[in-house]
């Protein structure tokens, strides 16, 4: 086959697959597993293939036109270059490992099938984002993942965090969409084409109008697909979903499309030293403020989920310096370690049997009990933390390294504004990230909460995914440093000296810290009562987590304050661990701001119609209402009654022809 048609299949078989479970889920349940892992996993042998074909060498350019549109045209079009080739290989790879790892953690949930089959089309859409070469096709794929991702959050929808999460996800990543889609139509004006290839031929050539107007417009849909500030607030309570769909949102699809988007389109964001600013400042705060609120959260998998912004500001960051190997290199990275972190969480949860989900102040000393995920999630949270040599310490290196060179002049493609915003902020991102992964791993593992029943070992197709996705987080950045400029821009990114001591310095400056805290509270702090916690053993993991999440302790979106005084972001944040915890009161300004004004509206013109229009409604029926009510009432039935008023009317008539007469 050639490379064309390889491409085509990669992201046509999960579609396939989707839609065969959607077909045979009920009816053949046998089929279901196969057909949730069996796609995904040719789509990952065939990218893997497409990639190697590729090589990194010249890009894989084929196009035909959708439909006749009278103006800009519609293309199927491939576009297949070393940072698709890369990414597609990654998105494969962890949607495989999610589908595997399901089919033990949601073995006996009634709605598997349907789950599956939406992790498939989930998939489906992200490799189209990746690959295809016309915006408008991407476009598709964009807004596939949001419908699949409301429908995933939502799994347990019995519960009312479920549905107000995935009701969340959806309307705040729309909010962003609606620019973006201008944002889009404005590009494709600009160009005289939606396809990749020629929008960049025009940026190229000052072709583009607008740049900044529409830089920014593309920005605001990157924000909520992303969850950048200040479009980031629905990815933490999406946690109320399944898991592995945690682990896939975050590692794989959805929030890395915004950031891949950029990356492809970045000469036109060049073009705008406004726009790179921009994207510097939401990068820094988006940074900052997530790996802050991560050092508050009591619950495993919200503490992630601020791992994830923050690592994705990192990617953004880069980006507003004007280097996409650096932000796609840490976007692979990631991908690795943060999809294993999720799916040992999941390990975690069904070990601890926390009645709130997965709180570690109600974690006890799991190391025992679960060594495959103690194991691997330390792996991931080294890289995490970024500490040599670890994959995360190389790709978040690169980031660094990239914005010195922006600060020393020695690039003119951003602002030094933009190199100073991102240097700054990685380095303090980079403390905080250390101490908040220090954090999870001691209250996780070394915590002193009540003792959960033993539910026996995770099925083996959980736990071998979790050592398939720890060689990567451990070993990739060693060598793809090194081999990666190659398949991206040929830009270098070696670790430099003066980075890789301040990053690294300041993150065992966090994570020593943070330690010497958790020592000196433990140490004086008194036990706390935590309660007792919900046995069950013989339920899988993903019963686990849908009976937590109904459990309402605590409700998602609201705040849980860690019950052990032991945990040590309370006193390494102060005062401000009460603000952090509730993410900086972004919500509540958001609903002060437009939620309450939305519904005062709404309530207005509610007793507008009932009271005003109504009335005029009302009052235009009332009228022949009463006519028909004294026309009903004449219809009496007896005949005398009718010859009387015939008589009477004969009589009115011919007085009345008289008097006409008479005046005549």
């Amino acid at each position: 086959m050639t490379t064309t048609t390889l491409a085509v299949l990669v992201p046509l078989l999960p579609f396939l697959g989707a839609l065969a479970g959607l077909l045979l889920g009920r009816t053949a349940p046998g089929f279901t597993r196969p057909l949730a892992v069996l796609p995904t996993l040719a789509s990952l042998a065939l990218a893997a293939t497409v990639a190697a074909r590729q090589g990194g060498g010249a890009p894989v350019d084929a196009a035909t036109e959708l439909t006749p549109t009278g103006s800009v045209p519609i293309e199927l079009a491939l576009h297949i270059d070393g940072f698709a080739a890369l990414t597609a290989l990654v998105v494969a790879t962890v949607a495989t490992c999610v589908q595997i790892y399901s089919t033990g953690y949601l073995r006996d949930d009634p709605r598997y099938p349907s789950y599956a089959a939406l992790v498939s089309l989930f998939t489906s859409a992200m490799l189209l984002v990746v690959y295809t070469g016309d915006l408008m096709v991407l476009l598709v794929g964009w807004e596939v993942m949001g419908i699949c991702s409301y429908f995933l959050v939502g799994h347990y929808w019995e519960t009312p965090e479920a549905r107000a999460a995935s009701l969340k996800a959806f309307l705040v990543t729309k909010l962003g969409d609606v620019p973006f889609l201008i944002g889009l139509f404005a590009l494709a004006a600009d160009a005289g084409s939606f396809r990749l290839t020629r929008i960049l031929g025009a940026v190229a050539h000052g072709g583009i109008d607008h740049p900044t107007l529409i830089s920014l417009l593309l920005l605001a849909g990157v924000a909520g697909k992303s969850a950048q500030f200040p479009l980031h607030t629905w990815l933490p309570d999406a946690m109320a979903g399944p898991t592995p769909v945690s682990a896939l949102i975050h590692a794989a699809t959805m929030v890395a499309a915004g950031v891949y988007f950029v990356a492809r389109l970045l000469p036109l964001f060049e073009a705008s030293q406004a726009a790179m600013t921009v994207l510097a400042v939401m990068a820094a705060v988006t940074m900052t403020g997530s790996a802050l609120a991560a050092l508050a959260q009591d619950d495993i998998k919200r503490v992630l989920a601020y791992s994830t912004i923050g690592q994705l500001g990192y990617m953004t960051g880069a980006l507003a310096v004007a280097d996409r190997g650096a932000a796609v290199f840490h976007l692979l990275s990631h991908g690795a370690f943060k999809a294993l972190l999720f799916l040992a969480a999941g390990v975690i949860i069904h070990a601890a049997g926390t009645n709130s989900l997965a709180a570690m102040s109600r974690m006890s000393r799991l190391r025992d009990r679960v060594p495959d995920a103690y194991w691997t999630m330390t792996v991931a949270l080294l890289a995490l933390a970024a500490i040599p040599p670890f994959s995360g310490f190389f790709s978040k290196e690169a980031v660094l390294g990239v914005a010195e060179h922006v600060v020393t002049g020695h690039t003119e493609h951003a602002p030094a504004a933009a190199g100073w915003i991102v240097l700054l902020a990685g380095l303090i991102t980079a403390l905080l990230t250390a101490a908040y992964a220090t954090r999870l791993w001691l209250l996780a593992f070394r915590g002193s909460g009540p003792e959960a029943p033993d539910h026996g070992r995770e099925p083996l197709t959980m736990t071998t995914v979790l050592w398939v996705l720890a060689v990567p987080s451990l070993a990739f950045g060693g060598f793809a440093f090194r081999v990666l400029p190659d398949w991206f821009d040929g830009h270098d990114l070696t670790p430099t000296l003066t980075t890789s001591v301040l990053g690294t310095g300041v993150a065992l400056v966090g994570g020593i810290v943070t330690y010497a805290t958790w020592r000196h509270t433990t140490a004086h702090a008194a036990r706390v009562p935590l309660g007792a916690v919900a046995a069950h053993p013989e339920a899988d993991a993903g019963q686990v987590e849908a009976e937590a999440i109904a459990s309402h302790e605590p409700a998602y979106g609201d705040v849980a304050y860690a019950a052990d005084p032991s945990d040590p972001g309370r006193l390494l944040l102060g005062r401000l661990h009460r603000h952090a915890a509730v993410g900086f009161h972004l919500d509540a300004v958001y609903s002060a701001l437009f939620v309450r004004p939305v519904r005062a509206g709404a309530s207005l013109v509610r007793f507008l119609d009932r009271e005003v229009v109504d009335t005029y409604v009302r009052g235009a029926g009332a009228l022949p209402r009463w006519l028909g009510a004294a026309v009903r009432r004449a219809q009496t039935g007896n005949l005398q009654t009718y010859v009387s008023a015939l008589l009477a009317g004969t009589v009115v008539l011919a007085v009345a022809a008289v008097l006409v007469a008479t005046g005549a």
